[in-house]
């Protein structure tokens, strides 16, 4: 009986002790853009073909929101509080299209399910997109196929496939997600860039298609 008296003494100690405890803050995750956006006139002479551009696959490990940083001992670090506004590869897929358009190379840049006639496709996979926490440098990547369509997807001929990517160096200065977010979005800038110049190599090919 002494024994029950005690346990039923020690509840309410034991509550009091629990409305005590410090309450954990709650922080809002910060969401960035990833918009890198074609600066410059259009590339003088185009391939004259409509592109299709498929949907932009993500590479495993890719498909998350938060921004992914490597630690100096090589080991990835991903941010909980600091993410994109969207998954990385829908964001990427919107700047390319962007960017594509906004470069002469094409008459027209389609999505999945259009109606046009699309000679040329492209098919790519964001292969990259982290901050280097040691050398305060950004790294995007990409890989591209494109096809000529030749009666059906199933029936569509490899033009050339490319492995792109792009740096950049973060500011020495500043909040932390704001330079490796700003660092990023130029290095993809950086990628696009690289595709674009060969793309460019390739008109002669392009307009046979």
């Amino acid at each position: 009986m002494n024994a029950l008296r005690r346990a039923l003494v020690a509840v309410p100690l034991l509550a009091g002790a629990c409305s005590v405890l410090p309450e954990r803050p709650f922080v809002e995750a910060r969401r960035h853009p990833l918009a890198p956006a074609r600066s410059g006139a259009p590339v003088a002479a185009g391939s004259g073909r409509v592109l299709l551009l498929r949907t932009l696959r993500a590479a495993p490990g890719l498909e998350a929101r938060g921004l992914h940083r490597v630690r100096p001992d090589g080991t990835r670090d991903l941010a909980h509080y600091e993410e994109w506004l969207a998954p990385p590869a829908e964001l990427a897929e919107q700047a390319l299209r962007e960017w594509l358009i906004a470069s002469g190379l094409f008459a027209a840049v389609a999505a999945p399910g259009t109606r046009l006639a699309t000679p040329l496709i492209m098919e790519a996979e964001l292969t990259a997109l982290d901050y280097r926490l040691a050398e305060r440098e950004a790294r995007a990547g990409l890989a591209v196929l494109l096809l000529r369509e030749s009666g059906g997807a199933a029936e569509a001929r490899v033009i050339a496939q490319r492995l792109v990517s792009g740096t950049a160096r973060g500011a020495a200065e500043g909040d932390p997600g704001l330079v490796q977010a700003a660092a990023m979005a130029e290095a993809l800038r950086a990628a696009f860039l690289a595709l674009e110049a060969w793309l460019a190599s390739l008109l002669p090919e392009l307009r046979r298609a």
